[in-house]
């Protein structure tokens, strides 16, 4: 199907539109959790071989790279797919992206060795200069991407992600057992997502086609610079506290850091990637009805909620049970990690909401606020805290400055407040005796993996007893709405 067969069926009916982003959210879904949990045995296994020093020096280069990585593609492929002409804008849109993955691979690559003692870690060079080559492959295949994603393709989506992490395990635990160590995970990520782009490419059925159309450039650039600036802004919120921690608490406290951040990200992660993948071309497409917001927020809501709260007290029995022993001085920070995960998740459907409406200079000014509060408190937290003091900080932030600016915003856009909160209200309250319960299993059960086992049993029924009827009530809902043709059309 073309797009612009696509774009007429979505047209045509708002349950067409619904059905194809369920659709691709169920792929998404379980693209991710598949993917994810086959990382995290890899990742286990990873740990167990390196030392908390080698796995520093890997986040120290994974940092500058995913750095750059945001900006590669000028933030361009969120603007193929909102619009209504993604065949005119395409080939500059390719060229774009293009450019600035190759002028960003070759600048990293000269100044390698500069960040990384920048950095505090001058043993990540090498590592920054092969991580590099991804910025080239990323801006390159900005366009078959943004093509799966806008037709809700997730399917094609997760064929590529598979070969991505199948050729990524298995050049990296081949060049690890060589003893190739932090460069062995350097090689094995340019190896997978050199694959993963001519993936792309085949699956989109798009083939590459670069020039400068003038009349489409500005728009283009005018709507992807605030996206490409706020992308970079989010992920060095992501990353920032990397960074103070390499400053000023070193590569061993980093490493635990890191470790306790891809934990509270598992479950997360999976929620995220979900809500992106279908929330930009289904809020794109579904105009005026701002109800669309307060749903997907409080279905979202209903499972990160939970899993940041029982992640949080359970931490030090996940931590010891998956890791081993000499990962526990992480389990500290993961409490906060936890919930502050949860968070994320809503922000992302905000973020999603407030692009689809063409609002991208907001998302751009609530990242600049929230990247400058949450460097000064991490600078301050770091020096007296260590990594406890950065994960509060996080939630800190993100509670008193981030939320309520992100309620602003969306209020601005038309969307009733008070029902988004109520539509949060029951998984809200639903989560409190949950986590009681969680904390008396915890306080009552030594043995780690007991703890962890009961706990996360006990805290699964519970929560689906108290939630249930309201779950089913919300669902009913969604699919009358989807029975309407009125409900979601464009305004």
């Amino acid at each position: 199907m073309t797009d612009a067969e696509v774009d007429a069926d979505m047209a045509s009916s708002s349950p067409s539109l619904r059905g194809r982003a369920a659709r691709g959210a169920a792929w998404s879904g379980a693209s991710t959790i598949v993917l994810r949990l086959g990382g995290l045995v890899v990742g286990i296994v990873i740990a167990r071989i390196l030392t908390p020093e080698q796995f520093g020096v890997y986040a120290v280069a994974l940092t500058v790279q995913g750095i750059l990585m945001t900006v590669a593609d000028l933030g361009l492929a969120a603007d193929i797919v909102r619009s209504d002409e993604p065949e005119k804008i395409a080939p500059t849109v390719a060229t774009l992206g293009l450019v600035s993955g190759t002028a960003l691979t070759a600048l990293t690559m000269l100044g390698s060795g500069y960040l990384a003692t920048a950095l505090g870690s001058p043993d990540a060079a090498p590592a920054i200069a092969m991580l590099s080559v991804t910025l080239l492959l990323g801006g390159a295949g900005v366009v078959p991407y943004a093509f799966l994603t806008r037709r809700f393709e997730q399917r094609q989506l997760f064929v590529v992600g598979a070969v991505d992490f199948v050729v990524s395990t298995v050049v990296t635990l081949v060049l690890i057992g060589l003893g190739f160590g932090v460069m062995g995970l350097a090689i094995g990520r340019v190896a997978a997502q050199t694959v993963a782009l001519g993936m792309q490419f085949l699956l989109a059925r798009v083939k590459p086609h670069y020039s400068i159309d003038r009349t489409v450039l500005r728009p283009v650039l005018t709507f992807g610079l605030p996206i490409a600036a706020a992308n970079l802004l989010s992920w060095g919120l992501l990353n920032v506290d990397n960074i103070v921690l390499a400053r000023v608490a070193g590569a061993v406290a980093l490493g635990y850091y890191v470790l306790a951040f891809n934990i509270s990200s598992w479950p997360m992660s999976a929620l995220s990637q979900m809500v992106r993948s279908v929330a930009l071309p289904y809020f794109s497409r579904a105009g005026a009805d701002t109800k669309a917001l307060s749903t997907v927020t409080s279905l979202a809501w209903a499972v990160a909620l939970p899993a940041g709260a029982v992640l949080a007290v359970l931490s030090g029995p996940v931590i010891e049970v998956v890791y081993g022993s000499k990962w526990l001085p992480a389990a500290t920070v993961l409490s906060a990690l936890g919930l502050y995960g949860s968070l994320r998740v809503v922000f992302d459907i905000f973020t999603g909401y407030l692009y689809a409406r063409g609002n991208s200079r907001s998302v751009l000014w609530i990242q600049i606020i929230w990247l400058v509060t949450l460097t000064g408190g991490l600078i301050v937290a770091v020096m007296l805290y260590g990594i406890i003091g950065a994960g509060w900080v996080h939630v800190f932030v993100a509670v008193a400055i981030i939320l309520p600016a992100y309620l602003l915003v969306v209020k601005r856009s038309g969307v009733r407040i008070g029902e988004l909160l109520r539509a949060t209200c029951r998984p809200t309250l639903a989560t409190i005796p949950v986590v009681g319960a969680v904390i008396v299993i915890r306080l009552a059960l030594d043995d780690a993996l007991l703890a962890l086992l009961v706990g996360g049993a006990v805290a699964l029924l519970l929560y689906m007893a108290l939630v249930w009827p309201w779950a089913r009530r919300v669902f009913r809902q969604v699919r009358e709405g989807a029975s309407d043709p009125a409900v979601g059309s464009k305004g």
